[in-house]
């Protein structure tokens, strides 16, 4: 009985994530695959349907035929749509540079504090996350509009004669990305420099290495691992963001997010929306394939 329950509970560590998988994202993405072959139409909902299931398999043959790639070629011949993901990732890419580069030291610093001190550093990097993202989005309205507290706060000082403009620009999304996502960034990597054998910097110092060359040369590609995973928990909900941009950004902004929202809710061409939609998470799953590539490099080079 107990080998019995042990080789259940062994599958059932192996059949969980893969069910999950399997509801949350296999399925929601063949419905949305689905209906960006369909047409549109004026009805609710507005396509018409690929699949017949109630007409049995005879059914769902007779509708494979209507398949059409109408909607992604149309993606192509409309530079709007190009434009819109080569925007988003080149934000979200710059996004993650700075967040890198700010969230880097915060790590860093956590990880060589004394370890008394280190939960209360972690819980305030965690902190944020006990407040509305749509209300931290806000107040970065009540913070950078003209009258706000960063232009009040800049002419006070001296610093400025005139209010500055950074709503409504690209400085504002980098701003509301980099704030909303830098734990994203900092708890991978503070977790990779935490688990670092230091007697490895002590080493290498003995030799007579210097501190900033330790630090290139041990501590940082140590590290890779977590500014990787980091990397991609910033890069990925960023080329999707819709809520910063539409709040910080304005109305001139062009992200494939507020694309998105256009077409499905303003233009109801919910059929054209899913081929979007389907095209960006292609976008993301190639680098998460690249990641574990290296990841399993790096396994079979440990071995």
């Amino acid at each position: 009985m107990a080998k019995l329950a042990s080789a259940l509970v062994s599958r059932l560590v192996i059949i969980i994530p893969y069910a999950w998988l399997l509801f949350f994202f296999l399925i929601p993405f063949f419905i949305v695959f689905r209906i960006s072959l369909s047409q549109t139409t004026v009805a609710m909902p507005p396509y018409t349907p690929v699949f017949d299931l109630a007409g049995g398999l005879a059914g769902i043959l007779d509708k494979m035929r209507g398949f059409s790639m109408d909607n992604y070629v149309w993606l192509t011949e409309d530079v709007l749509y190009f434009n819109a993901y080569v925007s988003s990732v080149i934000i979200a890419t710059v996004s993650t540079l700075l967040t890198l580069l700010i969230g880097y030291p915060i790590a860093y610093g956590m990880a060589r504090a004394p370890r008394s001190l280190r939960p209360m550093l972690l819980m305030l990097v965690i902190l944020p996350f006990w407040t509305s993202f749509l209300i931290r989005v806000y107040a970065w309205i009540a913070i950078l509009k003209p009258e706000g507290l960063l232009n009040q706060l800049l002419i006070t000082i001296g610093l400025i004669d005139q209010p500055l403009i950074i709503l409504n620009t690209n400085s504002a999304i980098y701003i509301g990305i980099v704030y909303s996502y830098l734990p994203f960034m900092v708890l991978p990597i503070y977790s990779a420099l935490e688990k670092m054998d230091h007697s490895l910097i002590e080493a290498a110092q003995d030799l007579g290495c210097p501190p900033v060359v330790a630090f290139w040369r041990v501590t940082f590609p140590l590290s890779l691992p977590g500014v990787i995973a980091g990397s991609l928990l910033v890069f990925i909900p960023a080329v999707g963001e819709f809520v910063i941009p539409d709040l910080l950004g304005g109305s001139e902004t062009l992200m494939i997010g507020k694309t998105l929202w256009n077409e499905f809710n303003a233009n109801r061409d919910w059929p054209v929306s899913s081929a979007v939609a389907t095209i960006l998470l292609l976008i993301l799953v190639l680098p998460i394939v690249y990641f574990q590539n290296i990841q399993t490099k790096a396994e079979n080079e440990g071995r």
